[in-house]
This record gives C-alpha cells, sequence and structure tokens, in this order.
C-alpha cells in the first residue's frame, strides 16, 4: 500500500450561510462533542437509518410535526451520556435569545445524536452540559479542524474483527458547489466497518490483519465465512449533518437526509448494520434564496458526506491508551 498523501482541502460545512462549527476535545480522555450552529434557525430534517441509535429531538423533525426550525444540532461522544451536552447548547442560545418564541420564553430547538467512544480509559470522562456550552462559545464560520477532535476524538473504525485490530476514527467536513447553491456535510464516523475511497474502492482504514500492519478488507472476509466477533449493540454509529443554503421545506429537509445516507453506504462498507447506530441530519438555511432544485441537491448530499466521511478517517491521529495502540490511517 502507498504512503497516503496530505489531502488538499474539500471545503467545510461553514461555508454555507448561517452555520457555524464548534468543537469541545476532553483533555482527560478521548471523547467530546460538535455542535453546528444556525443562529437565525434552519428548516431541518432527519433520518435514523442505523439499528442502535442515540438520538434526540428527532421526533420532532417528521414534516408532519409541528415545529419547522432548528438552532443548532449536537453530535457527540460518551454514548448516550453525550445526550446531555444538548442542554448545554440550549443554556448557550438561551444566553444569546436564540430560540423557538413560546410566550415569553425562548426555546432553543437542539436535536443530538451520539456515537459510543467508552471502549477506552476513564469511562466516567464524557461530555456533558458544560462540554456542550463550551463546544457553542467555540463555535465560528472558520473551516473546523478535523480528525480526532470533537464528536470524532474517541471515535474508533473497523472493529467487526475485535478492538485490538480496529482503527483510528474522526470527524470531517466537506462542501460542494453547483447551479448557485452550496451544501456541506460534516461527518463523525465510529463505523463498524472498513472506510473506502468511494472514487476507487481501495481501503483506506478498517480492521487490521493480524500482523497490524495491513488492513484486512472486511467485506471479503465476511464473505469468505470469517466469522465476526461478538461486540457491544450500539457501540458504534457515523453521524452528521448536512447543511444547504437552498431554501428547504420539512418533507424536502428529510428526504435529503435520506438520500445524504448513500454517501455512508459509498465510503463505508458493511453501512448502517445491526450494531451501528448510523443518523444524519439535513439544514436549510434558504440564504441563497433559490427553491430546492431537489435533484442537484441529492447528488451533492451524497457526494459530501462521502467525501467528509472520508476526511475524517484521514485526518485523525492515532492514539495509545491503557498501551493499546490505535492506529490512524496516515501510519499504515
Amino acid at each position: 500500500m502507498s504512503a497516503l498523501q496530505p489531502l488538499a482541502p474539500q471545503g467545510a460545512i461553514t461555508d454555507v450561510a448561517g452555520i457555524e462549527v464548534g468543537h469541545f476535545t476532553h483533555d482527560r480522555r478521548a471523547t467530546g462533542c460538535t455542535v453546528v450552529l444556525a443562529r437565525q434557525g434552519a428548516v431541518a430534517g432527519v433520518d435514523v437509518r442505523g439499528a442502535a441509535p442515540g438520538t434526540r429531538e428527532t421526533d420532532l423533525l417528521a414534516p408532519t410535526n409541528l415545529v419547522d426550525r432548528v438552532h443548532a444540532v449536537m453530535l457527540s461522544g460518551g454514548s448516550a451520556w453525550g445526550l446531555d451536552a444538548a442542554g448545554g447548547a440550549m443554556r448557550w442560545l438561551e444566553e444569546q435569545r436564540i430560540g423557538l418564541g413560546v410566550g415569553p420564553a425562548v426555546v432553543p430547538i437542539v436535536p443530538a445524536a451520539v456515537l459510543f467512544d467508552l471502549y477506552l480509559g476513564d469511562l466516567s470522562v464524557r461530555p456533558d452540559a458544560a462540554a456542550g456550552h463550551a463546544a457553542c462559545a467555540a463555535a465560528s464560520t472558520r473551516a473546523p479542524q478535523e480528525g480526532s477532535v470533537g464528536a470524532g476524538a474517541g471515535a474508533l473504525v473497523g472493529k467487526i474483527f475485535g478492538l485490538d485490530r480496529a482503527m483510528k476514527g474522526g470527524i470531517g467536513t466537506a462542501s460542494v458547489r453547483a447551479a448557485g447553491f452550496t451544501l456541506g456535510a460534516l461527518v463523525a464516523c465510529n463505523a463498524l466497518g472498513d472506510v473506502v475511497d468511494p472514487d476507487t474502492g481501495a481501503l483506506i482504514a478498517g480492521a487490521r490483519r493480524e500482523d497490524g500492519r495491513t488492513l484486512l478488507d472486511s467485506r471479503r472476509a465476511l464473505l469468505a465465512g470469517q466469522p465476526p466477533k461478538r461486540l457491544i449493540p450500539g457501540s458504534n454509529t457515523t453521524i452528521g449533518v448536512i447543511a444547504t443554503d437552498a431554501v428547504l421545506t420539512k418533507a424536502q429537509a428529510a428526504r435529503l437526509a435520506t438520500v445524504g445516507h448513500d454517501g455512508f453506504a459509498r465510503a463505508i462498507n458493511p453501512a448502517h448494520t445491526l450494531l451501528d447506530g448510523d443518523t444524519l441530519f439535513a439544514l436549510g438555511t434558504g440564504t441563497s434564496g433559490q427553491p430546492a432544485e431537489m435533484m442537484l441537491l441529492a447528488t451533492m448530499a451524497a457526494e459530501a458526506v462521502a467525501i467528509a466521511t472520508v476526511r475524517a478517517v484521514r485526518m485523525a491521529r492515532g492514539m495509545t491508551v491503557d498501551g493499546v495502540r490505535v492506529p490512524a490511517a496516515s501510519e499504515l
């Protein structure tokens, strides 16, 4: 396998006007959270495709339900504990007087999704409300840092044949522009499966062979009859956010989240397994003033999600915890 070359910038979700991103990364354990802010509100949809999700406020986003705008989306490590980070985002938004006006009150709407990163280190250290508040305070329109930060700090990929053969996951972002629209994606990849280059099919990161230095190819190994290791249900998940400046309805946002999962399927193999909780949100800021051209936006969404997923692992850094070395793609 040839050495990976440094990646050229592929844009970022913050290229979409009205979107900001902030990370919080713990200094005591590899975990953290990442917030996508839409201070002016964004029409939102979601598609929960994995069989073991950890989510908050997803029912609210159904096209038949009342509230049609959100003010942030929180992605977090810490498994179900990490859902607390959304409460911190709500508090920060309330302090800025951002939210849904309900009589004299302002109620920020903050859907969330979490991934499981409790395998290594002190499990009592996980993102909480203070972490979510700090992520919001750090948010900006600059291109966010990628790799082993925020919600991707403790992410692992390629766990089908055991943790001792897994590799480092992370968080990545990308954007695509076409016909006057901008669409970006932010993905925290903690997949059970391998990550592949969607253009060539070449393996980038995933389960390693017993020598620890080369990639196994989980798809071929499974089809050849190699049995997977028994793993904790719900301990794998790829979560993310799509954002566009197109003017969307809630139904269109929901459809954009659905087709965005095609990007997961292109870059992760296998994807959407019984042990993954894959969840993807879609936001429409409407700042372009242009009504959605859904065929084009669907193509852009899948492309941006696939690129962001690849960047999540290629920008990650390896780590050693409790004497266990988890290498990154750049090390092989």
